[in-house]
C-alpha cells in the first residue's frame, strides 16, 4: 500500500506544481518582460523487487524558462538600433522644419534682400528703394541671428539629453549588476537551478539600457550577464557597473561626449561605438546639426565677402567710395584646455571660393606647425608662415599666431560656426548704399574711329588713385597712350588696365581718338554697382566657384531635409523589424492563455486522478486493517 500511497502522493505533488505554475503563467499574462515557465516532469527512480523494477512515481524535474536565446539577441540589437534612429529622426526633423519652413528659413529673407537690391538697381536715386534695402538688409541678418540661436539651442539641448540619458544609464546598470549578484546567488544555493523571475526582470532591464546606449551581452558560466556597449567597452562586468560619466570636450568646454569613470581617468567612448538614444544625440549632432551651423554660417560669411567686395567698388550719393555693407564675422578659434605654451590664433575668411564646412584643428609639434580637418584627421595643405605679413592660409581662411607655442599644443579653428550669429548691417543712411559705379568713361566727340567703351570695372577699390583723371589717347589703331605718357600696344577686346580699374573697348579705334575714365559725380543715378549687387546671388562662389549663394542656400535646404528623410525611412523600417522580433519572441515566451486552459485542464485531470489513486490505497489499507481487526 505504501508503494501505492507514495505513488499516487508524487503525482498529486507534481501535477500541484504543474498547476501552480500554469496559474502563474496566467497571471502575468499582461507582465512586461515575462517568460512563460513550464514544468518539466521526470520520473522517480524504480525499485529492484527480484523479478524487475516497479517505478516509485514522478517529481518535477525542473521548472523551464522558455527563451530563444538567439532572437533575444537580435532583439537587444534591434532594440538599441531602434533607439537611436528614432532620437536621430526626432532631432534631425526639427533641424529640418527650422530649415525648410519659409518662416524660420534663409530662403525668403535672401530672396528678398536681392529683390530689394535689384529695385534699387532700377532706381538708384529712390530714397524709398534705398531704405527698403536696408530694411531686408535687416530682415536677413535677423533671420540668420535667429537660425543661429535655434541651433545653439538644440546643440544645448543635445547636451542635456546626453546629461539625462547617463544618470538614466547608471541606474540601470547598477539595477542589472544587482539583479547579477542576486541570480549568482540563488544559483548556487539552488543546486544550479536557475531563478527564472529574476532572469525575466534582468533581461527587461538589459532591454531598456539597450535602448538607451546600445549593448552587447556576454553569459558567464555562474549566472552573470556581461555587458558591453557596441564598441565593446565594459559596462557590467558580474555584479560591478562601470559608471557612465560625460566629459568636456578639450576645445569647447560647454560640449560634453561620453566617458566611463575609472580609477585612472575618464575612458572616452568614439561616437561610432555608442548605440541607443545616446548614440542618436551623438549622431544628430556630428551629422545634422554641426554641418548644418558650417554650411549656415558659410553662407553668411560668402555673403558678407561677396557684397562687401562689391560694395565698395561702388559709390554713394556723397560721391564718397563705398565701405562694407555688413560687418565681417571672424572664424572661432578655441585652444585645447591642455596647453601648456603662450600661444594665440587669430583667423579671418581669405577665400569664401575655398571655404568648406569643416573646422579645422591647427597642431604644433615642437617646430613645425601642421593643419587637419577636425572630423577625420585627414592633413589638409596649408601654405604661409603664420605672421601677419604671410599668414598661414587653409581651408580659405587666414591664420596669424602670436606668442610661444609648447609641444603638443592645438587649436580649433571653426571657420564658419558662428558667422550666422555674428552678422550685422553695417550702414544705417540710405544715402551710403553705394549703387554707381565710381568712374564712368567717355569718349571724344571729335573721335574717327568706331569704337566705344564698355562699363568701368573698378578691380582694386583700396587703389589711391582709383578716382584720378585719365585720358586714353590711340596714337594708332594698335597703340595708344595714357595721360600722355608711354606707347601701349592695343588689342582688339584686351582690356586696358590703370589705377585699379580696367575697362574694355569694342570696335576699331582711329589714331587721334580720346576716351575719359573720371570719377561719377555725386548724386549720380548711375546704376553700374548697383546691378553687380544684385547679381550676386546668382554667380559662382562656394567650392571654387561652382556653387552660388543661391545654391548654396538650396544645398542646406536639401541635405538637411534628406538627413531627416533617411532617419525617418530607417526608423519607420527599424521599427517594421523590431515588431516582428517582439511577435516573434511572444511567439516562443509569451503566455497563450488558449494553451494554458488546455494544460489547466490537463493537469486537473491528471490532479484527480492521482487523488484517485491515493483513495485507493487508502481504501485498500482499510480492508486490510478490517481484515486483521476481524
Amino acid at each position: 500500500m505504501s508503494d501505492i500511497l507514495a505513488t499516487g502522493t508524487s503525482a498529486l505533488l507534481a501535477f500541484q506544481r504543474a498547476l501552480a505554475t500554469i496559474g502563474n503563467n496566467v497571471a502575468n499574462v499582461n507582465t512586461p518582460g515575462y517568460s512563460r515557465q513550464r514544468v518539466n516532469l521526470a520520473t522517480n527512480a524504480g525499485q529492484f523487487y527480484g523479478f524487475g523494477f516497479v517505478g516509485s512515481g514522478v517529481h518535477v524535474g525542473s521548472v523551464q524558462r522558455i527563451v530563444d536565446g538567439i532572437l533575444a539577441g537580435r532583439a537587444l540589437q534591434s532594440g538599441g538600433e531602434l533607439g537611436r534612429l528614432t532620437q536621430l529622426s526626432s532631432l534631425a526633423s526639427g533641424v529640418d522644419q527650422l530649415v525648410s519652413n519659409s518662416a524660420t528659413g534663409i530662403a525668403q529673407p535672401m530672396s528678398n534682400f536681392f529683390d530689394a537690391t535689384q529695385a534699387v538697381a532700377s532706381d538708384p536715386t529712390s530714397a524709398a528703394a534705398r531704405q527698403s534695402l536696408l530694411g531686408n538688409a535687416q530682415n536677413l541678418v535677423n533671420r540668420f541671428h535667429s537660425m543661429q540661436s535655434q541651433l545653439a539651442q538644440m546643440d544645448g539641448e543635445a547636451d542635456q539629453r546626453l546629461g539625462a540619458g547617463v544618470i538614466d544609464v547608471n541606474k540601470l546598470t547598477q539595477n542589472i549588476a544587482a539583479l547579477n549578484q542576486q541570480i549568482v546567488a540563488q544559483t548556487g544555493a539552488a543546486g544550479g537551478a536557475q531563478p527564472n523571475d529574476l532572469l525575466d526582470q534582468r533581461d527587461q532591464l538589459i532591454q531598456q539600457l539597450s535602448a538607451k546606449i546600445g549593448v552587447t551581452t556576454v553569459a558567464q558560466d555562474d549566472g552573470a550577464l556581461n555587458v558591453f556597449t557596441t564598441g565593446g567597452q565594459t559596462l557590467i562586468l558580474g555584479n560591478h557597473a562601470q559608471a557612465l560619466t560625460t566629459v568636456a570636450d578639450p576645445y569647447q568646454a560647454t560640449r560634453h561626449s561620453l566617458a566611463l569613470a575609472s580609477a585612472a581617468g575618464p575612458i572616452a567612448l568614439s561616437d561610432s561605438g555608442v548605440g541607443g538614444e545616446l548614440g542618436g544625440v551623438l549622431q544628430f549632432r556630428h551629422d545634422v546639426l554641426d554641418p548644418t551651423t558650417s554650411q549656415l554660417g558659410r553662407t553668411a560669411a560668402g555673403l558678407v565677402a561677396t557684397f562687401n567686395t562689391q560694395h565698395r567698388a561702388g559709390m554713394d550719393l556723397y560721391g564718397n567710395l563705398g565701405g562694407n555693407f555688413f560687418s565681417v564675422p571672424t572664424p572661432v578659434v578655441s585652444p585645447r584646455v591642455t596647453n601648456s605654451g603662450s600661444a594665440s590664433l587669430s583667423a579671418s575668411v581669405s577665400d569664401p571660393a575655398a571655404l568648406g564646412s569643416g573646422n579645422v584643428v591647427l597642431s604644433y609639434d615642437g617646430s613645425n606647425w601642421a593643419a587637419s580637418d577636425a572630423a577625420s584627421g585627414a592633413a589638409l595643405s596649408m601654405s604661409g608662415a603664420g605672421t601677419a605679413v604671410s599668414p598661414f592660409v587653409v581651408a580659405g581662411v587666414s591664420i596669424v599666431t602670436s606668442g610661444s607655442a609648447a609641444s603638443g599644443d592645438s587649436f580649433l579653428v571653426r571657420p564658419t560656426a558662428d558667422a550666422a550669429g555674428q552678422i550685422k548691417v553695417a550702414i544705417t543712411d540710405p544715402s551710403r548704399i553705394a549703387a554707381a559705379s565710381p568712374l564712368r568713361g567717355s569718349a571724344t566727340i571729335s573721335n574717327t574711329g568706331n569704337a566705344s567703351l564698355g562699363a568701368v570695372q573698378v578691380l582694386d577699390s583700396t587703389n589711391s588713385n582709383l578716382l584720378n583723371p585719365t585720358t586714353i589717347q590711340f596714337t594708332s589703331a594698335n597703340t595708344y597712350s595714357i595721360n600722355g605718357a608711354g606707347s601701349f600696344s592695343y588689342v582688339s577686346g584686351t582690356p586696358i588696365s590703370m589705377n585699379g580699374w580696367q575697362v574694355t573697348l569694342s570696335g576699331t579705334p582711329n589714331s587721334g581718338d580720346q576716351f575719359a575714365i573720371g570719377a561719377n559725380a555725386p548724386g549720380s543715378s548711375d546704376n553700374g554697382n548697383a546691378n553687380a549687387l544684385a547679381g550676386l546671388d546668382g554667380s559662382g562662389l562656394f567650392n571654387g566657384g561652382s556653387v552660388s549663394l543661391t545654391q548654396s542656400v538650396s544645398q542646406l535646404t536639401s541635405t538637411v531635409g534628406s538627413s531627416a528623410s533617411q532617419a525617418e525611412y530607417g526608423r519607420s523600417a527599424q521599427d517594421a523589424i523590431n515588431t516582428q522580433l517582439s511577435g516573434q519572441r511572444d511567439s516562443v515566451s509569451g503566455v497563450n492563455l488558449d494553451e494554458e486552459a488546455a494544460d489547466m485542464v490537463r493537469y486537473q485531470q491528471s490532479y484527480q486522478a492521482a487523488s484517485q489513486i491515493i483513495n485507493v490505497a487508502n481504501t485498500l489499507f482499510q480492508s486490510l486493517l478490517s481484515a486483521v481487526r476481524a
